[in-house]
């Protein structure tokens, strides 16, 4: 006897749309916003976004591989440092995070809204 196994899978669909960056990417974004023409490195984002390396860079550099941010290596590391990497939005970039974080702003808004009016909130079964 021998046994085979069946494996189905189904496509979902009526999802609601999906941002196009992550919540984290967002606050990679407002940081860098806050000052679009300077040069930031990681370790002052990280602080700024409170993201871990582990994430912040991944993000860096899907960023800069989208065109969105710019990086370079410090050109005069302080004498005992080693030399970092720099990251600022480009002009590009800058357009599209301002979009982004105004388009999450709104949605925000709207999802506060529907929370405090009691629409899109499932009522409580009652037994």
């Amino acid at each position: 006897m021998m046994w085979t196994t069946e494996l189905y899978l189904c496509r979902v669909t009526g999802v609601g749309s999906r941002s196009e960056f992550s919540a984290q990417t967002l606050s990679v974004l407002a940081a860098l916003c806050a000052q679009p023409s300077q040069w930031q490195h990681g370790y002052a984002l990280a602080g700024q976004t409170g993201l871990k390396s582990g994430t912040l860079y991944p993000i860096l550099i899907r960023l800069a591989d989208r065109g969105l941010v710019e990086a370079c290596w410090q050109d005069e590391p302080a004498p005992g440092r080693p030399r970092r990497h720099l990251y600022r939005l480009t002009a590009g970039g800058l357009a599209t995070a301002t979009g982004a974080l105004a388009a999450a702003a709104r949605s925000a808004g709207r999802a506060g809204a529907r929370a405090r009016s009691g629409r899109g909130v499932a009522a409580p079964a009652v037994p």
